[in-house]
This record gives C-alpha cells, structure tokens and sequence, in this order.
C-alpha cells in the first residue's frame, strides 16, 4: 500500500472498530440490566438485544446504494450520527420499550456497505482484498475487547453509562472520518464492494452461497440467544456481579484465539476446510446440549464457553473467506451484501427467540432451542462442496470497449493459475480467481494498465 492507502485503510478500519465496539459492548452486561426494568419481560429483553439488527438487514443495502448517488461520507456521516442519537435515547431511557427504540435508531445507522464502498474508491485493485482483511480484522479484535470492556464499564458507569460512552465512540468515528479519511477523486461503483440490484437474482440462485448465508444466519442467532441468558446464568453460578464477569471473559477469548489460529491455517494452508467447517458447526450444536444439562455448574460453563467461542471465532473467520471462494469473480460484492444482510436477520431473530423461549419454558429452553437450529444448520453443511482454493484478484486494464474486454478475459484465461476471468469495461477492472500456487504472475502483470 501506499501511505495514502495505508491512512484510508487504517482510519476506516477504526471507525468500524469503534462502532462495532459500541454494538458489542452491551451482550455481555444488558440481561441483568435489564431485569429491574418496569414492566420489562424476556422477549422484551432478547428483543433490545437483536432489535439493531433488523435495521441493519433493512438499511444496510439500501444506504450503500444510497451512497453511490449522494457520497459516501455523507451517508457514513448521517448514519453515524443516527447511532449516536439512538445511543442517546437508549441512555436517557427509564423502560425497555426505550432502549428498544434506542437499540433500532442505532441500527438504523447502518454504515457497513457504505463504508467498504469508500474503501475500494480509495484503495487500488491490487491493494483492495488487504484493506478489506484488515476492516475484517478490526470488527473481530472489537468483539473481543467487547467482552472485557463492557463488563468493566458497567462496573465503573452502569448500563447507562455504556450508552453514553457509545455515543462518545459515534462522535469519534465522524472525527476520524472527515479528518483522517482521504475524500475519494471520483465515487464509482466496484463489483467487488457493492451490492449490484441486477446481480441479486444471480446470487441468491447459487445453492453454496445459500448454504454460506443459512451458516452466518445461525450463527449469530445462536450468539444473539446465547447472550439473552448468559450472563444470567454466569451471575447464579459464579456469584459474582456483572461487573467482574471480565475476569471469565477475558482468558476465554485470548485461549479461543489462540486455539482458532491454527485451525484457520490448517484449514486454508492444507485444504481441510470442509471437514474443519462441519466439525465446528457440530460443535457448537454439541456446546448447546452442553449448555441445556450443565450450565448451572459454573466450570461447565466456563468450559463450554471456551469451546463455544473457538467454534465461533473458527466459523466468523472462515465464512466470509468461503463466501470470497464461491462467489461468481465479479459478483463479490453483491453476495457480500446479501451474506452481511443474513448475519443482521440472525442477530434479531436470536434475540427475539432467546427471549421468547426464556420467557415461556425457562433457560433450559434457550439452550436447546440453539441445539435443534444446530442439527438444522448440520444437515445443511453436510452437503457442502469441497470449496475451491482460489484467491480473488484484481487487475486495472485500463479503458476499452465490451468486445475487446471480452477478448481480454479470454486472454487472462489462458496464463497458468487463472481460474474464472470476467472484465468489466466500465471499471476498467479484470476480475479473477487464481491458484496463488500455480499462478504466473509475471504473465498476468502483461496486462496491467501500467503495463501497456
């Protein structure tokens, strides 16, 4: 990258970061919260929890291509400002019937396809997929903070607080935003980032995308309805309140990290994806019949949490890699979209069900609703096809017309390495798959731009 690129990619990175950080901060601390609230109920708490999500999963398409007409800093902007209004309320609010308005004003900010949309403007092909890894990178080192940091600020603030706090993290984002983040030359639209409305047909008809969206889907109803009754059940086994349930988190995610590493290399470096995905989704169903018999024993609790957190980190790292994998070459963006819109359905649903299942037939009940959606999203995966181990690839070819970048494509599929080739003359961009192992590069760099 150069020094352009590296602040863009670092200042976005941050943003996301810290409104990630603000998301995730209250899972581990609003159930008991929430309990002394008037006239508040379970479903009333799972649905505060999983409420932003549902905006997210309506909004988030649509202001990414609402930033394609009006700027992309405006929309980040605005929807930055909507998640500070609604941390506010949230803050403000005496009864859970306002937090759950809060909760879906923030969402309401939904900034995701919007902010990668900046990033390709302001990054060039060759450099994009390492910007988007480290955006990726950034929202899984926030969750990981989220455990400990909320804990500790409830301790010091209270819930309250936390919100206010959000806010502040909100106001930050624009900071860095407008005083940080390089404003693009030119907004265009990039097959890779955006969601592209005359490809959605296309990507929803791919049975292994499908498969890859029912995953993300489950996997985070099952995170969501987790945290509708953990922190419950910590408090009752532990004894401790819920500003020191950090000293469970922290070591529990630094060892899943730990363990999660090498799993995600051994399955890209030796090929074991598909087995690595099937044992982990088996996994985590197990961890929740775990949950259902053990989780008033708090080293049970601890235990599984451990393992359900390496099932997690394990499947959120890989899923958006196999989503990359499967995609058609220049439909990237587009299947991203509709994967992200997945994840904001499971968030909500899994708060809603958690809540309602707790509500009616007691925690037991929450833990083996996650068991049977488990088995569900096992037979699902068992059918999966061995996932091809190509990398995309991005090459600026410079202006021409649709016969010759047809006759291009042709071209690109000739040199060692190149898989799928689709050139879009309008981008002036070569989309590929490649095997990094056997790819030529010197031959393909013959058709760059700065080549000719």
């Amino acid at each position: 990258m150069n020094a352009i690129e590296r602040r863009a990619s670092l200042a976005l990175a941050a943003i996301m970061s810290v409104r990630m950080l603000g998301l995730f901060m209250i899972l581990p601390v609003f159930s008991l919260y929430a309990q002394h609230l008037p006239g508040v109920t379970p479903t009333l708490i799972g649905m505060a929890i999983g409420v932003y999500g549902l905006a997210q999963a309506l909004l988030q398409i649509p202001l990414g291509l609402l930033s394609d007409r009006i700027g992309r800093k405006q929309v980040i902007t605005g929807g930055l400002l909507l998640f500070a209004a609604g941390s506010v309320i949230a803050a403000l609010s005496h009864s859970i019937e306002g937090i759950i308005i809060g909760r879906a004003i923030q969402g309401a900010g939904a900034i995701s396809a919007a902010l990668m949309a900046l990033t390709a403007d302001l990054t060039r092909e060759e450099q994009r997929t390492q910007a988007m890894a480290l955006i990726g990178v950034s929202i899984g080192v926030s969750f990981m903070l989220a455990m400990v940091i909320g804990p500790l600020l409830n301790h010091w603030v209270g819930v309250p607080g936390i919100f206010w706090f959000i806010a502040a993290c909100a106001l930050l984002a624009i900071a860095i935003l407008h005083l940080l983040v390089p404003t693009p030359v030119q907004s265009r639209i990039h097959s890779d980032a955006d969601t592209i409305p005359a490809q959605l047909q296309r990507v929803l008809h791919n049975a292994e995308l499908l498969r890859l969206n029912a995953s993300i889907f489950l996997l985070h109803m099952q995170l969501t309805s987790l945290f509708v009754v953990l922190p419950l059940a910590l408090k009752e086994t532990s004894h401790l309140n819920a500003g020191k349930h950090w000293l469970f988190y922290l070591p529990i995610m630094i060892g899943a990290f730990a363990v999660m590493v090498p799993l995600i290399i051994v399955a890209e470096k030796r090929r074991k994806m598909k087995p690595l995905f099937i044992f982990t989704v088996a996994l985590l169903m197990w961890v929740q019949v775990g949950f259902a018999l053990g989780h008033t024993h708090l080293y049970a609790l601890v235990l599984l949490l451990f393992l359900f957190f390496v099932g997690f980190n394990f499947l959120e790292a890989s899923l958006p890699s196999l989503v990359s994998k499967t995609a058609p070459p220049a439909s990237k963006g587009t299947a991203m979209g509709i994967y992200n819109t997945g994840q904001f359905l499971g968030i909500f649903l899994g708060g809603l069900g958690g809540g309602w299942l707790h509500q009616h037939y007691g925690m037991s009940a929450v833990f083996w609703g996650c068991a049977g959606m488990g088995l569900i999203w096992l037979g699902l995966v068992s059918g999966m096809r061995n996932p091809r181990y190509l990398s995309s690839h991005l090459l600026n070819v410079g202006e021409m017309d649709e016969f010759t970048a047809h006759q291009l494509a042709q071209e690109l599929l000739k040199i060692p390495g190149v898989a799928e080739a689709v050139v879009i003359a309008q981008e002036q961009v070569a989309y590929l798959k490649v095997d990094k192992e056997q790819l030529d590069m010197d031959a393909l760099q013959k058709f760059a731009a700065s080549a000719v």
